[in-house]
């Protein structure tokens, strides 16, 4: 039994005070001083950790001004803010060890769109990719591209001067900011804007800090201009953030945003942004360029540019391979076609052309393409391309890069490529030379890395493979970085091209030279007591005051070496977390992570899980706790004498006692168990996984709830009460019987089907499935059968679909046989019962083993079930059977079936499956194939989860958040009238919620096949 965990770093009193004095003064976000809360924002996706006092999450521009106004009291003079927007920094530039600042929750409003005047007004916490969306009815979108465009936000843009592909063209983000509106440190509010010097002159004349920094600002730039001149690089990624040489604009007007686009919130909190937007351009096109060595790649891209194009970009062949073993490389694998006679792709160039004149595009790309057809096969230049029109087919590719930015961080090992010196910028003309002198350092170290990057502006994002829970590979993060802050300086260039500086402040005073002490000056007139995000880009002219060292702040790696090796590969899925924040997609038309979306609380996404359990096994390590002989313990362990204990625990629970294992479980239990985020997450997160063995081991400790126990034994107890169905559709239709099932912990169940699977296939005269049978079978009758392996949702509550699929394959030809009915084990797994589960998987596989060996197909109906043996039973066994989807089978097998009629034309819609999008990705387009090879049109709507998850939307603590993840993109799709097109959807826990809660039946897409072919 696993112990109490209290040994916990509680938030410091001077914190406790501050919130609770924030709450007296108005202050109407929410505040969240609990240990879990702190723990998941205590990583970016940089490689250090820092354990925030408390999360502050304001609702308004208001609340704001209450933090900075309250902060400038005498009593909390000490309380350290800073501003985060979506976690996503590789420098731990939000990091801190006082008050994290989120404006993502709340204030996330785009206030006004001009799309006469081209400009729109926004909160803080809009995500870019929001922001895109809304502008896109209007033909215009919001210019910095960035690979984490769906969760970063645009203060967090702001706060790092956010830019990335297409950068040559299109800039920085404070190329496109217009006005700022900030809350400073006193609970000022000021807009700023590019002003006339009588503007200017106006300004300066008031009272106040406002008119004390525009006036030092303006005298400093006056004084400096020639230093500043020479000190700045001239570059298409110049400085971010204390922008010296840009105070005065390109028309000489003074802008108090170049010094605060890219302050990392270190001189004010940014709460509402009125931005530039630009025309979408009307076409586009993107060359894709293969190269035998990366260096090729390189070097090419200088004279590429010649050519006009709108960006280059470069990936490397790690980051590539990489993206081809990932669900993303479906997508864009035509448009990357090896061909036997050609060498392996060790880089390639992704050229892109945009434009309003569709002819003048389609020349530019004929020239270049000319002249890659007379160059191919030469030295150090490309060996073959291949060319994309169109923004929908471009974007899967820049979707391709943008995951592979993440996928590097799934490499395999205990070395994984990290972020540290990844974003160094150098004139372009250098970059060539200044990449392969960075190679040979990291080359010299033994490391192995990916790089990717942008060629046209010079900036290349390098990571070195390291382990950093080795304490002797860490000290490498020091050796590498002052090399090549070297090589930055031989080639000209900067070490923060793009991604902030953060923890590498450290570098800043050797950059700025004599100019540091002016920057000094800047960061003391907004904060004088160095009380936003200290340590990052400058400290004030105060006694004391440090700015942050890179080997000195605390690492991911420090904290999870404390953890046993062994019980670290357990939970690889949750310590291989990066933190790139990927599961915090904005889109509620994405998959990914329906609880984070539901909720928007940070413990409720695969990051926070993963960040708390890793947490979890540290503190449990430190105990003396081997988590995973714990595990063995509670499958051991008499049920009867453990009781005792475990209602003891649990009562203490009830009366408040604290253990730092509720709060993890608190975050589990809001798991839907989708998978979404084990295909999506480049890092391949699983959370269904550890979130099983976590309560495996904390019901060691604590009582089930009845419901579990109700839910894990439902497939057991189905075969018998669908003998005699009536008595519990009574039950679950009848008030009383609904009140009982509501004490246990669920809110409804649906009905057993009064017509059996069993009476249905006598009825039909199909034969159950066994080798006796399948052997007395002709070779002509075994090559056309195909063994449906039964589950029980649709097998006992869905019959009519199973007995429909029969039908179809009978009308296509094929001989369906039924394998006898066998638990799954899905609940079972999903409920942390992993003693049981591992019990029935195996007997599972000896039957399917058996049925296999016959050689003729099994298939599965519903897609979560039939996933089961492809990914849950992976940790029982190593040989597993091929259970396919129905439609990978039949997507084969149609090959050989023809129609000697013209079948009637329909048009359908098809809602899949969360699991089969993120899981077996090239499935939904089989079903495509399907439709189209019987004359039928199938469209693939883009939807999020239905927020049903198996039986998680029946559970009454889970209902009012199942019911939100469906109105977040379900119920649009399913009320929205379409005489067009009939809605179908693959998932049977999909149809359950939408019977549930709209009160309509959506076909499976077997059962709208059959209806087509019953037409005949």
């Amino acid at each position: 039994m696993i112990p109490r965990v209290v040994d916990i770093n509680p938030t410091q009193r001077l914190y406790l005070e501050f919130i609770e004095t924030l709450k007296t003064r108005g202050f109407q976000g929410d505040l969240n001083p609990e240990y879990a809360h702190r723990v998941v924002l205590a990583t970016d996706n940089s490689i250090y950790q820092v354990l925030p006092q408390g999360i502050v999450y304001p609702r308004n521009a208001q609340d704001l001004i209450y933090l900075a106004r309250l902060a400038s009291e005498p009593q909390f003079n000490s309380i350290v803010l800073s501003a985060r927007g979506g976690g996503t920094g590789t420098n731990g530039q939000s990091l801190t060890d006082g008050l994290v600042v989120d404006c993502s929750k709340y204030m996330n409003r785009i206030i006004e769109i001009n799309p006469d005047q081209r400009w729109v007004r926004v909160q803080a916490g809009v995500v870019k990719d929001q922001l895109n969306a809304a502008l896109k009815p209007y033909g215009l979108f919001f210019a910095p591209e960035l690979s984490t465009s769906n969760r970063a936000t645009i203060g967090g843009m702001i706060n790092t001067d956010a830019s990335g592909q297409g950068s040559v063209l299109y800039g920085k983000t404070r190329d496109h900011v217009l006005e700022l509106e900030s809350v400073w440190l006193g609970g000022e509010r000021w807009l700023s804007k590019a002003l006339s010097d009588e503007e200017l002159d106006n300004i300066k004349q008031q009272p106040g800090r406002v008119a004390d920094v525009h006036r030092m600002l303006d005298d400093l730039y006056s004084e400096h201009k020639d230093l500043i001149d020479e000190k700045f690089p001239k570059l298409n990624r110049c400085l971010t953030g204390y922008d010296l040489a840009h105070i005065r604009d390109e028309s000489g007007r003074f802008n108090l945003n170049s010094i605060l686009c890219g302050a990392e919130g270190s001189l004010a909190f940014i709460s509402e942004a009125k931005l530039n937007v630009l025309p979408i351009p009307k076409y586009s096109a993107l060359v894709n360029v293969k190269y035998d060595s990366f260096e090729a790649s390189l070097r090419d891209a200088k004279a590429l540019m010649e050519w006009g194009p709108t960006s280059i970009e470069t990936i490397d062949s790690k980051v590539l391979n990489l993206a081809m073993g990932d669900i993303v490389w479906d997508t864009v694998r035509a448009y990357f076609p090896q061909e036997a006679h050609e060498p392996a792709i060790q880089g390639i160039n992704l050229i892109e052309y945009t434009g309003d004149d569709e002819e003048i595009l389609r020349q530019k790309v004929e020239k270049l393409t000319t002249h890659l057809r007379e160059v191919s096969g030469q030295p150090a230049k490309s060996f073959g391309f291949s060319v994309v029109y169109g923004s929908t087919e471009i974007n899967k590719i820049w979707a391709m890069r943008k995951k592979a930015v993440g996928l590097l961080g799934n490499a395999k090992g205990q070395k994984r490529p990290i972020p540290f010196v990844e974003d160094t910028a150098v004139p372009p003309e250098n970059l060539a030379d200044f990449i392969m002198d960075f190679r040979k350092v990291l080359d010299d170290h033994g490391l192995a890395y990916g790089m990717f990057g942008h060629v046209d502006a010079g900036v290349l994002h390098v990571r070195p493979a390291i382990d950093m829970k080795d304490e002797a590979q860490e000290g490498l993060i020091r050796t590498i970085t002052d090399e090549v802050v070297r090589l930055t300086q031989q080639y000209k260039g900067l070490l923060w091209g793009e991604h902030g500086k953060g923890v590498r402040s450290e570098y800043a005073p050797e950059f700025f030279g004599e100019l540091y002490p002016e920057v000094q000056r800047v960061k003391a007139a907004f904060d004088p007591r160095n009380q936003l995000n200290p340590g990052k880009i400058a400290t004030p002219l105060l006694s004391g005051a440090e700015l942050l060292k890179i080997d000195e702040v605390p690492t991911r790696g420090q904290h999870d070496r404390q953890i046993p090796l062994a019980v670290r590969e357990t939970y690889d899925s949750a310590m291989n977390c990066n933190g790139n924040g990927a599961c915090y997609n904005y889109d509620p038309n994405d998959a990914m992570c329906p609880s984070w979306k539901g909720t928007r609380q940070r413990i409720h996404s695969p990051k926070g899980r993963a960040s708390l359990v890793r947490e979890w096994l540290r503190v449990m390590s430190v105990k003396g706790v081997d988590v995973n002989e714990a595990a063995q313990a509670v499958r051991q362990a008499s049920f009867i004498k453990a009781l005792p204990s475990r209602i003891k625990n649990t009562l203490k629970k009830r009366k408040g006692e604290y253990d730092f294992s509720h709060e993890v479980h608190e975050a589990m239990m809001g798991c839907l168990a989708c998978k979404s985020c084990v295909g999506q997450c480049p890092i391949k997160v699983n959370v269904p996984d550890f979130r099983a063995r976590f309560l495996e081991v904390y019901y060691g400790r604590y009582l089930r709830p009845l419901k579990d126990y109700m839910v894990a034994s439902l497939e057991f107890m189905v075969p018998a009460l669908s003998r005699f169905p009536q008595p519990y559709n009574w039950l679950m239709k009848n008030g009383l019987g609904r009140a009982v099932i509501k004490k246990i912990g669920m809110v409804d169940s649906p009905l057993l089907c009064t017509h059996t699977l069993r009476k249905g296939v006598e009825e039909r005269g199909i034969e159950w499935a066994t080798p006796s049978i399948i052997e007395s079978l002709s070779d002509y009758q075994r090559q056309r059968s195909v063994i449906i392996v039964q589950d029980a949702f649709t097998s006992y509550f869905e019959t009519a679909l199973v007995l429909d699929v029969i039908d179809l394959l009978g009308r296509l030809g094929f001989n369906a046989l039924v394998a006898p009915f066998m638990p799954n084990g899905k609940p079972l797994h999903v409920h942390g019962f992993m003693g049981a589960f591992a019990k029935i998987a195996e007997r599972n596989l000896e039957v399917l083993q058996q049925l296999e060996a016959t050689g003729v197909p099994l298939v599965g109906i519903d897609p979560s079930m039939t996933l089961t043996y492809r990914s849950e039973y992976k940790d029982v066994s190593d040989t597993l059977p091929k259970v396919q989807l129905i439609q990978e089978w039949l997507a084969d097998a149609l090959g050989s079936v023809s129609f000697k009629a013209d079948l009637p034309q329909k048009h359908f819609k098809l809602m899949p499956h969360c699991t089969e999008k993120t899981s077996a990705a090239p499935s939904i387009r089989q079903w495509q194939t399907i439709f189209q090879s019987l004359g039928q049109t199938l469209d693939v709507v883009s939807v999020g989860c239905c927020g049903m998850a198996g039986t998680f939307g029946h559970e009454t603590e889970n209902y009012r958040l199942s019911r939100q993840i469906y109105s977040l993109s379900w119920s649009e799709v399913v009320n929205k009238p379409d005489s067009e097109a009939t809605l179908l959807a693959t998932g049977y826990s999909c149809r359950s919620q939408v019977k549930r809660l709209d009160q309509q039946s959506l076909l499976h897409p077997a059962q709208a096949l059959l209806a087509v072919l019953q037409k005949l």
